[in-house]
């Protein structure tokens, strides 16, 4: 990896002029020779265009207008129980785990925070409690979710929140296993828990889901959006419908559903939109993504899809599932988050590439830049995007993933190739004066692991608006004015260790920190903690299922309720 700033004395050297000589400068104490300076300005001109055809020319030009603004990157906790693990970690290691994932330059620094409505239903890695499992019964204080929102809001006060149901308590449904038949009762289902996240925890929740990745309803949809406005939360924006992108074609020929949707969302696009979501001319976000493996095919899949995720697609937000693989790694979908952090019993968590990854965009950017307009397709492979806060400051970053290196688990991924390459970027407009950059670099090692990852290359100059890379395969960069990365990092947490073989619990707790047990991941109803006063015994306090009506369901709930506790690997269990 080489970086050349391309100016008149560097050209004139390299084709053998001495050291300080210019074609067309005259030299102190030099004569004046008419001829020579023609051939050298001939020389240096053709020896400009050979090096042209050994290099792809690109130029970033803000006088030009700019593309889209940039919404923010970030991840979804839930869908489900995917941060269930986290709440029960020791401090000092919960904290450093919530920074890396949440404090500005400080690891991945993420604009987004995606969570799941809780719905007391199985959604992919467990359940996760209802405001409401039932019509009269509302408790703001049930799972980890409006905890997780004040911990990313004490971390970054301008962080998004998003909320976004993947099932439904029954009595919504009257019976039917459907949410939309009374859509006066559901909007009213959400909007309280957007209420109560105000009411008891201070949090404004930035925008609303649908249903996750299952069929919209448009009356439903209308009926939100008036309810919404009713209750004076007209600035709260409705994301639809986190499936595909067929929302769009009703929202073409319908004003009043077009007009309720502020965003069209869609999950595991491979980078492309539809004609008719490009004609909506709202914005695109690719409103779930990654959910891949946190190795380095993950990390490359993320890079991947970061960039061309606009470059394609025009979308300007990406949010990972998941945010942290904080639950049982033998469940599904196993280490597919940004981090990992699934023994809270021994307090070891690991930070895992994709979390640099996402810094090389979050740490130089924030929600309100503007993309430029610019093509973003390399010429021998990979993609750039480049952006700019219309204040003077610039950030480009370029990825160069291996096909055979960057597939995500879905969808399937188009052949392509890339290749070494160089490339001369043209900086115009306003940016044509800077006169350095701020390089942080990345290099992804598939044989050994053992990846560069977030490396400051320092400031590179700058001369005459021309910056030179050469580009291997693997590699993310970074070119930013800004001046604040930083690659941080906690003392190391403590060593891997499995579930204890001999654990205890009375539940003797009178005022629990979360309505969970430790540890106990629902997979099948709602557990919680209960106190029965009437029981004068040791057994006063017990973990009791609470849900007794069958839920509106995202997959197929078993028949019977679990909660699962311990080892994967444990064959011979006796409960004392």
């Amino acid at each position: 990896m080489t970086v050349l700033a391309l100016s008149s004395e560097a050209a004139a050297a390299s084709l053998g002029f001495p050291a300080g000589a210019v074609p067309g400068r005259r030299e102190r104490g030099a004569c004046f020779d008419l001829p020579r300076m023609r051939l050298w300005s001939f020389l240096w001109l053709l020896g400009c265009r050979a090096a042209a055809r050994q290099s792809d020319d690109y130029w970033l030009d803000d006088a030009v207008g700019l593309g889209r603004q940039f919404d923010g990157i970030g991840a979804v906790s839930g869908g489900g129980a995917t941060s269930r693990l986290l709440v029960n970690y020791p401090e000092p290691y919960r904290s450093q785990i919530l920074d890396y994932l949440f404090k500005p330059n400080f690891g991945a620094s993420l604009q987004i925070l995606k969570v799941e409505i809780g719905g007391d239903a199985q959604s992919t890695d467990g359940t996760e409690p209802s405001h409401m499992h039932y019509e009269n019964d509302e408790n703001y204080f049930r799972g980890y979710q409006w905890w997780l929102m004040k911990e990313a809001k004490k971390r970054n006060p301008f962080i998004k929140l998003i909320g976004l149901p993947w099932a439904f308590p029954g009595w919504i449904g009257r019976g039917m296993n459907w949410p939309y038949d009374y859509p006066d009762v559901t909007a009213y289902y959400i909007i309280s828990w957007i209420i109560g996240a105000k009411k008891y925890h201070d949090l404004d929740i930035d925008y609303i889901g649908i249903w996750n990745e299952r069929s919209f309803n448009s009356k439903y949809i209308k009926v939100l959006r008036k309810t919404l406005d009713r209750v004076g939360l007209k600035t709260l924006g409705i994301i639809a419908a986190d499936g595909n992108w067929d929302i769009a074609n009703q929202m073409l020929v319908d004003p009043y559903l077009y007009d309720a949707v502020e965003i069209v969302g869609a999950h595991y696009p491979g980078t492309e939109t539809v004609k008719n979501a490009q004609l909506t001319l709202k914005k695109l976000w690719s409103s779930e993504d990654y959910s891949t493996f946190n190795n380095e095919v993950g990390a490359s899949c993320w890079a991947r899809i970061l960039n061309q995720n606009y470059v394609n697609g025009n979308m300007t937000a990406t949010l990972a599932w998941n945010l942290v693989a904080s639950y049982y790694e033998e469940l599904p979908f196993g280490r597919c988050g940004l981090m990992t952090a699934q023994e809270p019993w021994s307090g070891h968590y690991s930070v895992n590439s994709p979390i640099w990854i996402t810094a090389h965009t979050t740490q130089f950017t924030q929600p309100g830049w503007y993309y430029l307009k610019v093509d973003g397709h390399l010429e021998k492979g990979g993609s750039f995007v480049a952006l700019t806060d219309g204040l003077g400051n610039l950030t480009i970053i370029i990825e160069t993933m291996n096909h055979s290196h960057s597939e995500c688990i879905r969808p399937p991924l188009p052949s392509y190739v890339v290749s070494h390459q160089k490339a001369v970027f043209h900086l115009k407009g306003s940016f044509n004066k800077l006169k350095s950059l701020q390089m942080w670099y990345s290099k992804l090692d598939f044989s050994t692991a053992n990846s560069t990852l977030f490396q400051s290359f320092g400031a590179k100059n700058i001369s005459e608006g021309i910056l030179m890379l050469s580009l291997g395969l693997d590699e993310i960069y970074t070119l930013t004015t800004l001046t604040t990365g930083h690659k941080s990092s906690s003392l190391e947490p403590p060593p891997s260790q499995p579930f204890p073989s001999t654990y205890k619990d009375d539940f003797n707790i009178r005022n629990p920190p979360f309505s969970e047990a430790p540890y106990f991941a629902d997979q099948t109803g709602v557990f919680e903690y209960f106190m029965n006063a009437s029981d004068p015994g040791e057994h006063v306090f017990t973990l009791r299922q609470v849900v007794t009506q069958r839920p509106i369901t995202w997959v197929m709930d078993a028949m019977n309720t679990i909660s699962i506790i311990g080892s994967y690997k444990w064959y011979v269990v006796h409960i004392l």
